[in-house]
């Protein structure tokens, strides 16, 4: 079975710090391989409390976009479980090269414990077992981050990680399935700042742009939350003519009844 669990999907300060919405990262399930994405807050504590469960031994890789924490606290107790508290050497674990330089954020004691530590580059290919998996251009954010494109046997998903909006993005994640940070509904008019974070607004323009077989919206602040995702999901299917779900927590969605 393909599928995807969304262990969490809160995105920004205040919906993390208030977990509004958990942020334990994406779980993915494609041919026989289990990677982990982005396991922020309350991952570890949000697989064993997931339904039916999801075990960390299990878990072929662990995957971070950024070092945000809100994205990658859980990084070394998740690389723990991964390998049965460090006493079985498996899996990989993929980091951009600040989450290693200056202020390393994956602690050294446990690089014995894994097969491979990669520090994956801007548009390039890996492996981990039966999956490819395609790094972007580099995305505009405060960190060094990139999204990604997965292709396994029936297809491919794109995620599109935290970014200001560019329009080289629609080249990036041509995919079947789409995922896509939305952390705010629009921006704000009264602020100066611009923030590296796309709307919703954005986000629909993508998949009109790209056309995946379903857009799943994620990792939301709070101006999305106040906008009620599960009609702005509506909203956005409408506007595109295309199946677009925001996810909830504990969202599992069945790949192999959608490519």
């Amino acid at each position: 079975m393909n599928k995807i669990k969304f262990l969490g999907t809160a995105g920004a300060r205040f919906v993390v710090t208030r977990q509004l919405r958990a942020s334990g990262g994406i779980w993915f399930e494609l041919d026989d391989t289990r990677f982990l994405l982005d396991p922020g807050p309350g991952s570890l504590v949000k697989c064993f409390s997931s339904r039916p469960k999801k075990d960390p031994f299990t878990l072929d890789a662990i995957i971070l976009s950024h070092r945000h924490i809100d994205h990658s606290s859980d990084l070394n107790i998740m690389v723990e479980a991964m390998t049965n508290g460090g006493f079985k050497k498996r899996g990989s674990v993929f980091l951009p090269p600040d989450a290693v330089e200056k202020e390393p954020i994956f602690f050294k004691y446990l690089y014995p414990a894994i097969d491979e530590l990669v520090i994956y580059e801007e548009k390039s290919r890996y492996k981990i077992k039966n999956i490819d998996i395609l790094t972007s251009r580099k995305l505009i954010h405060p960190v060094e981050t990139c999204g990604f494109e997965f292709k396994f046997s029936k297809g491919s998903i794109g995620y599109v990680a935290d970014t200001r909006f560019f329009n080289e993005l629609v080249n990036e994640f041509k995919s079947d399935v789409l995922i896509i940070n939305t952390v705010r509904y629009d921006h704000d008019p009264d602020s100066s700042k611009i923030i590296d974070h796309l709307t919703f607004n954005e986000a629909i323009h993508l998949i009109k742009e790209i056309k995946p077989k379903l857009a799943v919206l994620t990792h939301f602040g709070m101006t999305m939350l106040k906008n009620k995702p599960h009609e702005l999901a509506e909203k956005a299917s409408r506007q595109t003519d295309i199946k677009v779900i925001c996810a909830s927590d504990g969202l599992e969605i069945d790949l192999d009844k959608i490519l």
